[in-house]
């Protein structure tokens, strides 16, 4: 079959260009079954799969001007899961492919080069491939609905767009903002990622939100931000010496258009607070973060934010370049740039549903993003059958933040179950 390429989406382009080894290139999401998973049914599902998703089994080639992803022949087989999750993928790997299949005992993970696709197209992903190894494990047909597709259809036009290049504004938005106080703390050497995940009943949390009226991402941002000013106070950066306190937070902009795409589609907004102002209380925190990221969010926002990106990179000059030369001015730019204005990122993937006939074989969904150049921390949330996965990792030694933030969340009347890698 003859092998296609794609260009990487607006999102996908700094992904290549800044891989180094203690920044995890890839993220993870997992299903955990209720039965131990069969390799050989999986290395079946994954086959079965291949056709149908062309733009998430690629590996990463370099071009004269750019990167550019081009699919494999073969599909990959599934591997025995290893290390800890999110482990470096090296550009020898990336070479091969840019996604890895794993099993471990009951569960079913795929972790993903970022530059394939974002959590949503991740997770849209990984539920067809539960779907299709149940079916192929048990003879149990699901049905096509809401992810799941019929894997013998051809993949849709729009599945496998640039939708970045749709969408901008006709005038760009300033990216300009203040610099964000930056979580530090000893790195591990060996590169290993602790992860603790925090279990929480959904409903709730979703109460607790509703009660500030708020949405659960703002909330749960809001608590975050408490848990790093914390960590601000702590270190003695109080008064002038302080710096705002903002979390990251991915938008899905496959809402904001209505766009449906299986490639990158993800906008990232700052939400936070300036403690130089004086104190805030809990209610203060939710009250501004809900403002801010509702205002933010809008369709019109959205788009000059796109269109600031793709802006950019259609620059002639730009275009132009060399990709050795090319490569380096974008680590430059975004060694300065890319991740001073926030604290950590807060990824909420949302409530994922199954099909009516799946769901009692399937035990939980998991979701989990990497630790970044500087950003030490991050956190990532997905809920399914009324329980809330939030996963904290990390890559230093200190516990400080996870403490503080599951604390608070006790506190706040919300019972929490502890795991961790």
């Amino acid at each position: 079959m003859k092998r296609q390429w794609y260009r990487l989406d607006n999102a996908a382009l700094i992904f290549p260009a800044i891989i180094r080894r203690n920044w995890n290139n890839v993220f993870r999401v997992s299903a955990t079954l209720k039965e131990p998973v069969d390799p050989e049914v999986l290395d079946r599902a994954i086959a079965e799969l291949k056709p149908r998703f062309p733009t998430c089994f690629v590996r990463l080639r370099t071009g004269f001007f750019w990167y550019y992803l081009e699919t494999i022949a073969g599909a990959p087989k599934a591997q025995e899961d290893f290390a800890y999750p999110l482990t470096h993928m090296t550009r020898r790997e990336l070479n091969t492919c840019c996604i890895r299949f794993l099993y471990y005992k009951n569960r079913i993970a795929v972790e993903i080069f970022h530059s394939v696709t974002d959590g949503t197209g991740g997770l849209i992903l990984l539920q067809n491939l539960t779907a299709r190894y149940l079916t192929l494990r048990y003879g149990t047909e699901i049905p096509a609905e809401g992810n799941i597709v019929d894997v013998t259809e051809k993949p849709r036009a729009e599945e496998t767009r640039d939708c970045f290049l749709h969408c901008g504004a006709d005038r760009a938005i300033s990216r300009a903002e203040d610099t964000a106080y930056r979580l530090r703390g000893t790195p591990e050497t060996d590169r290993f990622r602790h992860i603790i995940t925090g279990i929480l009943p959904a409903d709730i949390l979703k109460g607790k939100a509703h009660e500030q009226g708020v949405t659960v991402t703002a909330w749960l941002a809001a608590v975050l931000a408490e848990a790093a000013a914390e960590r601000q106070k702590a270190e003695g950066r109080t008064g002038k010496k302080a710096r705002p306190v903002k979390i990251t937070v991915p938008v899905n902009l496959r809402r904001t258009f209505g766009i449906h795409t299986l490639r990158n589609f993800t906008l990232a907004v700052n939400i936070g607070f300036d403690p130089r102002l004086g104190e805030y209380t809990h209610e203060q925190i939710c009250a501004l973060m809900g403002h801010l990221l509702a205002a933010e969010t809008i369709p019109q926002r959205m788009a000059g934010r796109v269109a600031k990106n793709v802006d950019l990179q259609n620059i002639l000059l730009l275009r132009l370049i060399p990709l050795p030369v090319k490569k380096l001015f974008m680590r430059t730019v975004y060694a300065l740039t890319g991740e001073n204005k926030g604290c950590l990122n807060l990824s909420n993937m949302g409530v994922v549903t199954v099909p009516e006939i799946m769901a009692p074989m399937v035990e939980r969904f998991e979701f989990i993003i990497g630790v970044q150049y500087t950003y030490p921390n991050n956190c990532s949330v997905v809920t399914y059958n009324g329980k809330t996965y939030i996963s904290m990792i990390r890559g230093i030694r200190e516990t400080e933040l996870e403490r503080l933030f599951f604390s608070r969340l006790v506190e706040l009347g919300i019972p929490v179950e502890i795991e961790s890698n």
